[in-house]
């Protein structure tokens, strides 16, 4: 069985690798498709680190159910399924309290546990969501990104017709004006790359005014120094939630979040089950369009060529198994 995996520090390369076991509360997926995101590229270039080596790659799959488990019911042979990649425990206190993002023992694939970039792959059938087989492909592989944007959206409370600024047009950020789109808010969008900035107002939002106060800031860039500029941007009694990271503190003063009576919140991917489970559900309806985001697409034997290709595309690069 082929798979896609870091070989040694900043190389990819197609391996053999042996066939999953399907346990009893797994199922056994044919992967069909694996989006690629700044996470995947970090771990290519040593910015995060693997367990081992090789190590397969990517997180954001999608594929047909080929087996299942004998302790499973609820999942079929032939089913089309989304995988959530952030396997949480359900037994910490976190979990317990709905809060699985901040799971204290989970297993993020593709970082703590080997990626879906091979052609057959086990996952716990509780993290491979069905989905209706008249959603594209293309939209199918968008679901896990997509499912991070909405959580995003959703913790920051904001409501239709406020004005919410997104700083970064990355896949993410492209993602998020999408989500936003979707509960009637027009984004502004703050983003140097031209083609990037171009795809942001192709999906409906606009360029951001340098000098406007905004309600809501979205940083998904990640870039030093971004949020504390946009601050300066938000009113009294504004929101910002940090979904991009990265080591630099921010600059912003405690007096300056107290006499402006601002919420910084930071969003990490998404809640079991709940997250997933709605996003699917405005797929199936039909709501969302996330294939847009989607700029090149690359075959399982071209890894190499995908992953150089993600820093320099405007919107989203993915691999296909299909042929």
């Amino acid at each position: 069985m082929k798979a896609a995996a870091l070989t040694a520090p900043e190389r990819v390369d197609v391996i053999d690798v042996p066939e999953p076991a399907c346990g009893p509360r797994d199922v056994v997926v044919r992967m069909l498709g694996v989006g690629l995101c700044g996470t995947d590229t970090a771990v290519v270039r040593g910015r995060r680190k693997t367990p081992q080596l090789p190590w397969v790659l990517g997180h954001e799959g999608v594929g047909e159910i080929v087996a299942v488990g004998e302790s499973i019911r609820d999942r079929q042979v032939g089913q089309r399924v989304a995988v959530e990649p952030n396997y949480c425990c359900l037994s910490c206190d976190p979990c317990q309290a709905g809060f699985t993002s901040g799971c204290r023992k989970r297993n993020a694939v593709g970082l703590t546990t080997p990626g879906l970039l091979a052609e057959r792959v086990a996952v716990p059938a509780a993290f491979a969501h069905p989905i209706a087989d008249h959603v594209s492909l293309a939209d199918l592989v968008c679901v896990e990104p997509l499912t991070v944007a909405r959580a995003a959206v959703r913790r920051s409370g904001a409501r239709e017709q406020q004005h919410c600024l997104v700083l970064g047009a990355g896949s993410q950020g492209l993602l998020l004006c999408q989500s936003l789109l979707e509960i009637g808010i027009t984004p502004a969008v703050q983003e140097p790359h031209a083609g990037r900035r171009e795809l942001a107002m192709s999906l409906g939002a606009t360029v951001g005014d340098t000098h406007q106060e905004v309600d809501h800031v979205f940083e998904t860039s990640g870039a030093p120094g971004a949020l504390d500029a946009a601050l300066e941007r938000l009113r009294p009694g504004g929101h910002a939630t940090v979904v991009g990271m990265n080591s630099a503190p921010l600059a912003v003063s405690s007096h300056a979040i107290v006499s402006q009576q601002w919420s910084i919140t930071g969003s990490l991917i998404y809640d079991h089950p709940v997250d997933f489970a709605d996003t699917i559900a405005a797929l199936e309806k039909g709501a969302l369009e996330p294939h847009r985001v989607l700029q090149a697409r690359f075959h399982l034997d071209e890894a190499a060529e995908a992953f150089t290709a993600v820093a320099a595309t405007p919107g989203k690069c993915w691999i296909s198994f299909e042929g």
